[in-house]
């Protein structure tokens, strides 16, 4: 390598998405953006008022604590146990991290080391693989079946002597699908069974539809010492801009989560973490106000694609605010998006980024917009894929 030049680590990695489709949303005036994974409404008022006391005294601009504030540690404990039936007392530990993304970070380099593999089933969210080939590991992709659920005999034929980690996300970003607790229970046993972690992305966990269950496998009896668990309250809480998320963590892992966070991060914001305590304290019926909404957006967004006009597969989607749809043509996903941006004023995310090379994939998201716009947007999606597909 000659010098001069930027890692070939992180050469190898792939250019984050979402900043090249803002641009084309920029390039073209008044597209409607069913894109970025955001909601459409802000904190409690609740959250935004314990501003007001901050700071209280000339600590609150010191470093605090790598694992997050006493306060904020307990009451995410005191929610997980209430809510997830996971008991940090024992076993695992808390640790606040800025937003679900750092939370991955250290999970992932927690327990590998260069040349480990990570199974990842496919499609993924896009810096989950990010963040793995940064850590110099391998990311394993194993397909689900055509419903986009686990496949359970694919990810036990994944794992050899290199494998230190399965990665479920439930409910799920791309696909807004609900793995069932059975589903979640068998990756758990085997990653008991074979000595590996699972690592277990539950950002959101609110975003339920139609009956759908959440189910934290953290919560099985002796799973705290190879389960990883993680969240956020940049959804649920509309807390997105404020970084805040936490993670639970085998005790034996703690050593190695505190020199990692303690190097990237030093201390989880003191500011966003009381902004988080509010919110905590409003609770979940903050995030399940809005589900009736996003349901009514849920079930459009399925009627429009769905119409057979519309060469796409629709796969059920009953979490998160996501459909992740095949379409039939053979423009790859990302001239596809493009084109529906440039022509059509109408910005996706393509499935590619997510690991998704079998056909023409997108990500659709609906969390953002209110009913007009994602009304006004789900027609020009329609419209656009009858007309370049």
């Amino acid at each position: 390598m000659s010098g001069h030049a930027q890692s070939r680590r992180l050469a190898a990695v792939q250019t984050p998405i979402i900043p090249i489709v803002s641009r084309w949303i920029a390039e073209t005036p008044g597209t409607v953006s069913l894109g970025q994974g955001v909601v459409s409404y802000g904190p409690p008022p609740e959250a935004v008022a314990a501003l007001a006391s901050f700071p209280e005294s000339p600590l609150d601009h010191r470093y605090g604590a790598v694992e997050g504030e006493d306060a904020l540690v307990s009451a995410i404990a005191d929610k997980l146990r209430l809510e997830n039936h996971i008991d940090v007392t024992k076993g695992s530990r808390v640790v606040v991290t800025a937003g679900g993304n750092l939370a991955f970070m250290n999970a992932v380099l927690a327990v590998t080391d260069p040349g480990d593999d990570v199974i990842l089933p496919v499609p993924y969210y896009f810096n989950h693989e990010m963040a793995i080939e940064m850590a110099g590991a391998r990311v394993v992709p194993v397909q689900t079946d055509a419903q986009r659920q686990l496949d359970l005999e694919r990810i036990a034929a994944a794992i050899t002597s290199r494998t230190r980690a399965i990665v479920t996300v439930s409910p799920n970003n791309p696909t807004g699908v609900v793995y069932p607790e059975a589903s979640l229970r068998a990756v758990n046993q085997l990653c008991r069974e074979r000595g590996i972690f699972h690592i277990h992305d539950e950002v959101y966990e609110y975003f339920l539809y139609a009956g759908a269950a959440h189910f934290s496998p953290g919560s099985i009896p002796g799973a705290s010492g190879h389960t990883i668990s993680m969240y956020s309250l940049s959804k649920a809480y509309g807390l997105a801009s404020w970084r805040m998320g936490y993670m639970v963590v085998p005790e034996a892992l703690w050593e190695a989560v505190n020199k990692i966070q303690d190097t990237l991060l030093v201390c989880p914001p003191v500011v966003s973490q009381r902004v988080a305590l509010a919110a905590l304290r409003v609770g979940r019926a903050y995030c399940e106000g809005h589900l009736a909404r996003l349901d009514e957006m849920r079930t459009m967004m399925a009627d429009a694609l769905g119409d057979p006009s519309v060469p796409c597969d629709v796969p059920a989607a009953l979490g998160a605010f996501y459909y992740f749809i095949k379409v039939h043509t053979t423009r790859d996903a990302m001239s596809l998006t493009e084109r529906l941006i440039r022509d059509h004023r109408v910005a996706v995310i393509p499935g590619s980024a997510f690991g998704a090379t079998d056909g023409c994939s997108l990500r659709v998201s609906y969390g953002a917009l209110e009913k007009s716009t994602a009304v006004e947007g789900v027609g020009r999606l329609a419209a656009g894929i009858k007309a370049l597909a």
